[in-house]
């Protein structure tokens, strides 16, 4: 046993030592995998001072933690799942249990200590992303004397826990990293279709979030397969529609450079294609390339002929705005010469 399940423990043989400091309310939750809890923590050193070396109260918000996702610091998740909703407790750990809190404390106080109007970050943060032994050397270090110390000499710590709330899996809606792959998969379609659902009420920017959600879902399911195998052609055919419909979305808010960005993909893998086309024509007319405008307008009278009146018409349109625009030039010349 490592710890006894809420009671207090005096047993020193334990790796953690538990010390109920103010009774929590109503049962012992159920701390099965994807739990999520949210709760305050306050690490002290057991020096003579009890040397506070982090306080979740002092960050812009509360930790959160959601079990099975192999959180680094593991005696965290052992001690939480032997408290109830509002307890506070006092957790002594053994070294054994604390030897990665250097790490984690790095993460949590670059990320969530409010940082000071001209804080230079850099003192703290490597400025590109590399693995933990890569960012200590390029720093000399955490970044934090007392945790360069920690890491150095690991030490017994206190952890003074406040657990705030917990919430199932079902009670929740995951965020993308905490899903696993087949989750991911399965909450594609619906994304989609709430993105459908404001677009037809015109909120066009609502829409373009759930389309892009739903796009880095795929994408990031699309990096476990290998291209040109039928899993990543089957999650490609997924993605090809969201891109279209987050074009047209951009298209609707004149933001034209990401509509010809996203319908260029498409026709990289559907030349043909000729929504892809037509939108990315629009998006030519917008950023103002009018020769790669009516370029995008003749391939899809070459494709449908059903669209060929109104991508005339579209082409006309362009021409008439080039000589608008000629016209406008020479005259702003003979002024200028004038």
């Amino acid at each position: 046993m490592v710890i006894n399940p809420d009671v207090s423990s005096n047993n020193p043989s334990l790796p953690i030592q538990k010390k109920v400091l103010h009774a929590g309310k109503g049962d012992l939750p159920k701390f099965k995998l994807g739990t999520k809890v949210n709760f305050h923590v306050v690490t002290k050193r057991l020096d003579n001072d009890k040397t506070v070396l982090d306080d979740s109260r002092k960050w812009i918000k509360p930790m959160e933690l959601i079990f099975g996702k192999k959180f680094k610091l593991e005696s965290w998740e052992m001690s939480i799942e032997t408290m109830r909703v509002g307890e506070v407790a006092s957790f002594t750990t053994k070294r054994v249990y604390t030897h990665s809190y250097p790490i984690v404390a790095k993460t949590l106080r670059d990320n969530f200590l409010p940082k000071p109007a001209g804080h230079d970050h850099k003192q703290h943060k490597a400025s590109t992303h590399m693995c933990g032994m890569m960012a200590m050397q390029a720093e000399g270090g955490l970044g934090y004397d007392d945790l360069n110390l920690l890491m150095k000499e690991p030490e017994d710590l206190e952890f003074i826990m406040e657990l705030l709330s917990v919430s199932q899996p079902e009670d929740y809606e995951k965020e993308s990293w905490q899903m696993d792959a087949d989750e991911k998969l399965v909450s594609v379609p619906q994304l989609k279709a709430d993105g459908n659902q404001l677009f037809g009420s015109k909120d066009y920017a609502g829409a373009s979030e759930k389309y892009r959600q739903a796009l880095g879902r795929l994408e990031q399911l699309m990096l476990r397969e290998k291209p040109g195998e039928t899993e990543w052609d089957e999650l490609l055919k997924l993605k090809i529609p969201l891109l279209l419909n987050l074009a047209q979305c951009r298209l609707s808010l004149s933001d034209y450079y990401p509509v010809i960005e996203h319908c260029t993909e498409v026709l990289d893998t559907q030349p043909a294609n000729t929504k892809a086309l037509y939108r990315r024509a629009k998006a030519h007319v917008g950023a103002w390339n009018p020769k790669e405008a009516k370029q995008d307008f003749e391939a899809v009278i070459e494709l449908d002929q059903g669209l060929a009146k109104a991508c005339r018409k579209e082409i006309t349109a362009v021409e008439m705005l080039e000589k608008e625009k000629d016209a406008e030039d020479k005259g702003k010349m003979n002024k200028l010469f004038n």
